[in-house]
């Protein structure tokens, strides 16, 4: 999921993204397969998904890694993907193998991007690469230890030899590991990596951790913000005007969007629920992205838009936090009820902003804005079923914790427009 938000309108950008074979068992990642479905060949970037199957989590196999490669084939065509397999336990010719099909897969990518971009348009809906790479778990670790096995199991998880300091033959286990890396090849007498290995590293910005795309706050523009005037609701007698709040918001950000197309650094994310949270204006400047079929009768879908609209709360969180994080700027607008499905995620990202304002080198990234309507006092419709105000339970303690989280509760039309004037420093920068 983050890695397809960081491809959104990033179209020189390829990330590659490792998924373990345990992490594929969980829904959000199942569901998020489906990403490659919102990806525009001509304006975004590309994702190119590992699948690692080491065969084992904790203490259990794994459900992928005990398919046949023709089972992962069908499966994985069937999500739009063309798979390609890496599979052995010998280093080298794993190296060799993953290096040809890494040339194959970026020249897929390529000729999908520059055929859709030489056209204007994607003809049908890319099937993109990916990689399923089957190696051992423990790969390269002692093979047994204590006469049970270990490398290729899922002994080999987080420590394979327990009591190195206090049993000889553990010790002996560790040293033989690690005197199988070579470290005389590697390193000189003094402990440093010789100079013609250093000299292999990428430089500048091409680092892994120099990267701006791994540090967005150095690629963030500020967005141009209309005047918050200009949607002002006139009441010109107490109690005599009417208006929905959330109606007059979808104007404003009907007006965000234009005044950022050119930069496309701004993006809604929600799981169809636009229209319904009253945010419909939106659409007389945009669409909801669609790369699949489109019927002669859909209405506001096309292959460029700014509306990202899946029924996966997960799908929604991981795409703008992997927008976010990698310089751009967006809001996410659901249901209060159903907000809780990303309680974890919305923590965990709330522990890294507060980690990264600590480093003075990673430069502050735009705020995650969260609309939440259908809440705990409307009553209407279904509103007991969508009655859980508990999204601020989980956002309330953040704040004092990280001051990373500003809650601005139910209000009025007219107050709604002070509530963005608050925020509109947040939405716009940091």
């Amino acid at each position: 999921m983050h890695a397809y938000g960081a491809a959104y309108d990033n179209p020189d950008l390829i990330v590659a993204c490792v998924v373990g074979d345990g992490e594929a068992e969980t829904g959000p990642l199942a569901a998020a397969w489906h990403s490659n479905k919102f990806l525009n060949p001509v304006g975004d970037g590309a994702v190119l998904p590992i699948l690692h199957l080491n065969g084992y989590k904790i203490a259990n196999p794994t459900v992928l890694a005990r398919m046949s490669d023709d089972e992962l084939c069908h499966l994985f065509t069937g999500y739009g993907y063309e798979p390609f397999f890496v599979e052995g336990s010998d280093p080298e010719d794993m190296h060799q193998q993953m290096a040809g099909v890494f040339d194959r897969t970026f020249d897929i990518i390529k000729n999908i991007q520059q055929e859709a971009r030489a056209s204007g348009e994607a003809t049908v809906r890319p099937r993109w690469p990916m990689i399923i790479l089957r190696s051992p778990k423990g790969w390269t670790g002692p093979q047994f230890v204590d006469g049970q096995k270990v490398e290729g199991f899922w002994r080999s998880h987080q420590v394979p030899i327990a009591n190195a300091r206090q049993n000889p033959e553990h010790m002996k286990l560790l040293e033989d590991w690690m005197a199988s890396y070579l470290p005389a090849d590697l390193f000189d007498t003094g402990g440093t990596l010789k100079p013609e290995l250093q000299a292999l590293a990428p430089n500048g910005d091409r680092r892994m951790s120099a990267n701006p795309h791994a540090n967005g706050g150095r690629l963030k523009q500020d967005l141009v913000l209309p005047d918050i005037r200009s949607h002002a609701l006139g009441v010109p007698q107490p109690g005599k005007a009417i208006g929905q709040s959330t109606k007059v918001f979808g104007a404003y950000l009907r007006d965000v969007l234009s005044l950022n197309a050119d930069a496309r650094n701004f993006r809604i994310f929600g799981p169809d629920e636009t229209e319904s949270n009253r945010l419909g204006d939106v659409f007389e400047v945009t669409d909801r992205v669609w790369m699949s079929e489109i019927e002669s009768y859909d209405e506001n879908l096309a292959q460029d838009g700014r509306v990202m609209e899946v029924l996966s709360e997960h799908m929604c969180q991981g795409w703008l936090e992997g927008y976010l994080l990698t310089g751009r700027h967006g809001l996410f607008s659901c249901y209060e009820a159903f907000i809780h499905i990303v309680d974890s995620m919305f923590n965990q990202h709330a522990k890294w902003m507060k980690v990264s304002r600590d480093l003075e080198w990673r430069k502050p990234v735009a705020s995650l804005n969260y609309l939440l309507t259908s809440h705990v006092w409307r009553q209407d419709h279904n509103g007991f079923s969508h009655q859980d105000p508990g999204a601020l339970s989980t956002s309330s303690p953040i704040r004092p914790l990280t001051s990373c989280a500003f809650i601005f509760r139910r209000m009025p039309t007219p107050c709604f427009g002070w509530a963005i004037i608050a925020c509109s420093p947040m939405i716009g920068s940091t």
